[in-house]
């Protein structure tokens, strides 16, 4: 084994027995991640999303994806010419938001 090859090995085995104790702590634990929307517009980043998905399916935990939608609801009220209004970063939204949400949501993103 060249000595880059033991370098890299002692550098996957230390980050593995790092992970450890947290793989042990959620082992047949189900948890909730979100996939958002400016990963969702990245055919790069959704890639590693799904590679990390699968990883902590092997590893016995249970993830429950649930999706973002932040640009894709932006771009469409910007269209719309409807002001958005944050609050300690989150959307206020409104009834009439509410009807563009549900259908950036309903018309492109669950599908």
């Amino acid at each position: 084994m060249t000595k880059q090859a033991t370098a890299d090995a002692m550098q996957e085995a230390a980050l593995l027995a790092k992970a450890l104790p947290y793989m042990q702590r959620y082992e047949n634990r189900t948890i909730v991640v979100k996939y958002g929307g400016h990963a969702m517009g990245d055919p790069a980043l959704g890639k590693a999303f799904a590679r990390d998905i699968a990883l902590l399916k092997q590893s016995g935990v249970n993830p429950v994806v649930v999706h973002g939608g932040g640009p894709q609801i932006g771009a469409m009220l910007d269209k719309m010419g409807i002001q958005s209004e944050f609050r300690g970063g989150l959307r206020v939204t409104d009834r009439k938001t509410v009807e563009i949400v549900e259908m950036v949501l309903a018309g492109s993103i669950n599908k």
